[in-house]
């Protein structure tokens, strides 16, 4: 963790901001997908990225609130090109409504940055999955799978590269002892907040590398990679009471929102990271997720149990 302003290899550390990371970048001509814009570090992403020129969609689930978000960004960029499309993520048919509407539009998409999460306690879907799992992992999973031909299709034409980014967490870490509980994601007898949460961000990781494996295999000029955007008190930290403490050491310890969607955008816009896939960053540095995390095994697990949740259909054909 490049903490204290000491920079890693990329020349960047924990005190980096997003428009310090993505300082100097043309993103014109760019079109991005931010799921999660509302609020926190996906708001930022949403103003960094605009601010660089990219056409941002913010997809959210209360539009009211995202229109305030894009006034507020036109407010200070007159010239940025913001769209507000309703998306929730808990909804399997909410993600399908979404993904058709845009590509209804017609709109390339160059950048999908897969931000946002819940935290809480237990509850299910309305696709009758625990929300955790079905928001911050299910949700994103079927986006990206039914948005993937339009990302292929863009960068054919543009000869530009497709980047996914998947914003996971540290929290991975404190995931059940076996990683993914395949068979009790619903079990409500052993649930715990925070394993629970820990499992989704786990999932996010293990989404994006073997995604990645699958986009190399294919050979198309799409990178997957994933995240840990830093200890940021949000919105979806309001149901953890250990949080509270943090929120009084924050100046100390925890980074700003400014800080914290720096990572996201690095791994989004930066030369740096072109071609570079299956990886996971901190503080706006190549790092190293948990051994369950780099489990190619469990991650194909993951996929094919992913599969047969949001299209059964397909899962012999998913390999």
């Amino acid at each position: 963790m490049w903490i204290f302003g000491w920079k890693g290899p990329s020349g960047y550390s924990a005190r980096s901001t997003a428009e310090e990371v993505t300082q100097g970048i043309d993103g014109t001509g760019f079109t991005a997908i931010v799921t999660g814009a509302s609020s926190g570090i996906g708001m930022e992403t949403a103003r960094v990225l605009a601010l660089r020129g990219v056409h941002v969609i913010m997809a959210v689930r209360n539009v009211d609130a995202g229109r305030g978000v894009k006034e507020a960004i036109l407010k200070e960029l007159p010239s940025a090109k913001i769209d507000v499309m309703e998306l929730d993520l808990s909804s399997m048919a909410s993600v399908r409504k979404f993904a058709l509407d845009y590509q209804s539009s017609a709109l390339p998409l160059n950048l999908l940055i897969n931000n946002a999460g819940v935290a809480g306690p237990f509850a299910l879907s309305q696709d009758n999955i625990e929300l955790h799992f079905a928001t911050n992992h299910i949700g994103h999973f079927l986006l990206t799978n039914l948005l993937l031909e339009t990302m292929k299709k863009t960068s054919q034409e543009s000869n530009a590269e497709g980047r996914i980014v998947n914003v996971s967490s540290r929290g991975h870490h404190f995931a059940y002892r076996e990683g993914i509980r395949f068979e009790k994601i619903n079990n409500e007898s052993e649930y715990n907040t925070i394993q629970a949460y820990g499992q989704s961000k786990l999932a996010n990781i293990l989404h994006a590398n073997e995604l990645a494996r699958r986009l190399k295999e294919e050979g198309v000029q799409i990178t997957a990679n994933s995240l840990h955007p830093g200890a940021i008190v949000t919105n979806i930290a309001r149901h953890h009471s250990i949080f509270n403490v943090f929120s009084n050491l924050g100046k100390f310890f925890l980074k700003n929102v400014a800080q914290g969607a720096a990572t996201t955008c690095y791994v989004a816009l930066h030369p740096q990271v072109k071609g570079i896939s299956g990886e996971y960053f901190v503080d706006s540095n190549k790092a190293k997720a948990s051994s369950l995390a780099q489990d190619a095994e469990l991650g194909r697990k993951l996929w094919d149990f992913s599969i047969s949740l949001t299209d059964p259909k397909q899962l012999g054909r998913s390999a």
